[in-house]
């Protein structure tokens, strides 16, 4: 008959097929042998994190409602840590001190890393040279040694009061000033524009040419053109660097440490929060309000995080 399907037969001394429950259990073992073996593997991991990252977070939560000095046993004193700071004038100051920084830097370095990308993506030759030299800073500004350098750059007789003294004009000492000792920080971040040059970079190289041609032959200028296809198309890549580089800012410390002499001078000009809170817990040994600091400091950067991200749908576009 047309159509009819044959039986198929095993050939002559053929096995078998195996019962479909002994196929499951011999599949169950290979997975929780595989499962076991990666275990295994990230069982050092797992001991590292909850070592020195999740370990030390509950004992900070912990320590942040007590009364602890890193001598005798921490003695539970609630939320008197918290309460203490909201008259905590020097802690007020340092907050003052850490917005301005974050608030000024940050937008003078987005700007300058964006616009030096823009001139990359023009097709300098010897692209990879520059992006380089550019990116260096971002690895070396958060160092030791190039903060001391730039405390004698700015110094009464560093290199910026030379050149001003060659052209005629009589510096400060720019570090040991109240009026220009934060400015002198802001600047040192600005000077970091490296990492974000670098991905607003690439995400200009990710715009297609053909959306600016277009524009052109509309009459479109340049300015018309950025403005209305690069910023746009660029805003996902700007709140990506906004976002980080925000964080970065508020966390700053060996910069400000540095250039400060560890004092936060002159006149707590540069008293930055993290700063503060070091030389409460390293300094006075008050480790229980350290710990209630830093998690006050996790909560702004949450909180800034969090508002970043829903002012992000009102100006952020994602091509959708």
């Amino acid at each position: 008959m047309i159509g009819a399907t044959r039986e198929r037969t095993a050939p002559p001394g053929a096995k078998p097929p195996p019962p479909r429950a002994t196929r499951r259990r011999a599949v169950s073992r290979l997975r929780r042998r595989d499962g076991l073996a990666a275990y295994v593997f990230l069982a050092p991991w797992f001991v590292g994190l909850l070592a020195i990252t999740v370990g030390p977070i509950l004992a900070s939560l912990y320590y942040s409602f007590t009364d602890y000095s890193l001598i005798g046993d921490p003695q539970w004193v609630g939320l008197e840590n918290y309460v203490r700071m909201i008259g905590d004038e020097r802690l007020h100051t340092s907050l003052g001190v850490t917005f301005t920084y974050v608030f000024v830097s940050v937008p003078l370095q987005l700007a300058l890393a964006l616009a030096l990308a823009l001139v990359l993506d023009r097709g300098v030759r010897g692209l990879a040279i520059y992006r380089s030299v550019y990116y260096l800073p971002s690895l070396l500004g958060g160092s030791v040694a190039i903060a001391i350098l730039w405390r004698r750059v700015f110094g009464a007789d560093g290199l910026v009061n030379q050149v001003l003294g060659f052209f005629g004009i009589q510096g400060e000492g720019w570090v040991s000033h109240p009026d220009y000792a934060l400015g002198t920080l802001v600047v040192l971040n600005v000077w970091t524009f490296g990492a974000p040059m670098v991905i607003f970079l690439a995400g200009l190289r990710q715009i297609p040419v053909m959306y600016h041609e277009a524009a052109a032959v509309d009459g479109a200028g340049p300015v018309r053109r950025f403005f209305s296809i690069t910023v746009p198309l660029l805003t996902p890549i700007i709140f990506f660097n906004l976002v980080l580089q925000m964080i970065n800012a508020f966390q700053t410390f060996t910069q400000a440490f540095i250039v400060s002499g560890g004092d936060g001078g002159p006149s707590d000009a540069t008293m930055f929060y993290t700063l503060y809170l070091y030389r409460e817990g390293f300094g006075n040994f008050d480790m229980g309000y350290a710990s209630a600091m830093a998690w006050l400091l996790l909560a702004i950067i949450a909180g800034f995080t969090a508002v970043n991200f829903l002012a992000s749908k009102y100006w952020v576009f994602y091509g959708d």
